[in-house]
């Protein structure tokens, strides 16, 4: 299926722009009169009628959620509050990319444990240790395609083996602003589709399949590609291990 017909699939056509977060705030803040607000809510399994208020802010700091909910609901004269997490995917190009997670390998080390031969590993690809073997597509790194089979292996192996924390780090995160939703708007034009998938749903889409080495020689976790930064001028940085995903996937389902 194309990715053109990819897109109507669980979507909604929502009236007005989306320019960035707030506008999705506003929408949430005005839930009692915004149809789109209504149906989001919906989407979390809330009935309107039961809802007492809804309070949308936006959450500080480096975390996988950009935007914190707050909902209280009435029902038999109770009241119950919850906050709800979401990450939001605001997409012009259907078939682009979107940066889920940047980090240099050290800090990946110690989010997952990784052993010194796949760490040299990763960063022989990222270019933080420089290779010694000629013939390289480019000499400042290696591509994983260009290593030893037995090298292949340890590195598929080690992301097939840790997938799951794997895949709910880069998506969902820990602690207090971990994601509970996704969710991904799609402007096209002048019209804007939205899908609001739960954190779980979303990690079963982008990190279900297994892990392979791409021809083009970096990682794939499922629909999750993990390359090297790049760009930057050439500057250290651009020696970063990052990860991506293509947000209208969630599309699909």
């Amino acid at each position: 299926m194309r990715k053109k017909d990819l897109i109507k699939l669980g979507s909604k056509t929502a009236k007005g722009g989306f320019k960035n977060e707030k506008d999705v705030i506003n929408r949430f803040n005005n839930w009692a009169k915004d149809e789109v607000a209504q149906k989001w809510l919906r989407a979390m399994s809330y009935k309107i009628s039961d809802i007492e208020y809804v309070k949308a802010s936006k959450v500080r700091g480096q975390y996988k959620a950009d935007i914190q909910v707050r909902v209280r609901i009435v029902i038999k004269l109770k009241s119950q509050e919850d906050l709800q997490n979401l990450q939001v995917k605001l997409v012009s190009n259907p078939q682009g990319f979107n940066q889920i997670d940047k980090r240099w390998i050290d800090k990946y080390v110690e989010f997952w444990n990784i052993p010194e031969d796949i760490t040299k590993i990763l960063k022989l690809f990222t270019g933080e240790i420089k290779p010694t073997k000629r013939r390289l597509k480019d000499r400042r790194r290696m591509l994983l395609s260009e290593m030893d089979k037995s090298d292949q292996d340890k590195i598929v192996k080690f992301f097939e083996d840790n997938k799951i924390l794997i895949v709910s780090d880069l998506l969902k995160g820990r602690g207090e602003f971990s994601a509970d939703w996704v969710l991904v708007i799609l402007k096209i034009n002048n019209e804007s589709k939205w899908t609001l998938k739960s954190i779980n749903e979303a990690m079963n889409v982008f990190g279900g399949g297994n892990v392979r080495i791409t021809s083009q020689g970096s990682l794939k976790i499922g629909k999750i590609g993990m390359q090297r930064k790049g760009g930057d001028a050439g500057r250290d940085t651009s020696k970063m291990l990052q990860f991506k995903i293509n947000p209208v996937e969630l599309f699909d389902n």
